[in-house]
């Protein structure tokens, strides 16, 4: 793993440890963690490999990060102060967050420091026909998790907003 990898995958496990305390839910909300998955995929994502069971592979991860995403997205407490939605990460929130993101950075570690020949030999039985695979199912989840978190707490403050401020529910 390189540098960049570790502050990488650290500033993604920071994200929702920052949202202990209560944060607006506004566009920089949104777009910080989208924008660092983004750029992840933009740096790391070069093929879907299709061969085998590859497919299988990234979408059991993508399955993964979504219900890990979602659950995550309605643990946290989302209400409305009056004129902004807000969202707080309570402790299971961000023990889900914690099993999805820091279960990819030590799936990582341990793939890149010693464990290369045994993910190798399931790699083999299984089908699976490149570490390109294993890439794009770890950044597809890490998407899924955090594009339906995201997407979950914006539902639930949209929906907030309009209980609090019941003008909101007409427009």
């Amino acid at each position: 793993m390189t540098t960049t990898d570790w502050i990488l995958d650290i500033v993604l496990i920071l994200v929702v440890l920052r949202q202990v305390r209560e944060a607006r839910v506004d566009l920089r909300f949104v777009l910080v963690p989208l924008g660092i998955v983004s750029w992840s995929a933009h740096r790391y994502l070069h093929s879907v490999p299709t061969a085998g069971n590859d497919l299988v592979l990234i979408a059991l991860f993508a399955l993964v990060g979504t219900v890990l995403g979602v659950t995550g997205g309605l643990a946290t407490r989302v209400r409305h102060d009056g004129s902004h939605p807000l969202a707080q990460a309570g402790a299971a929130a961000v023990v889900l967050w914690l099993v999805g993101m820091g279960g990819r950075l030590v799936f990582q570690v341990w793939a890149s420091h010693g464990g290369g020949a045994t993910l190798a030999r399931f790699s083999a039985a299984h089908d699976i026909t490149s570490d390109q695979a294993w890439v794009t199912a770890l950044l597809l989840m890490a998407f899924a998790e955090v594009a339906t978190r995201i997407g979950t707490i914006v539902i639930r403050a949209a929906a907030e907003s309009r209980t609090a401020r019941p003008e909101l529910a007409r427009v």
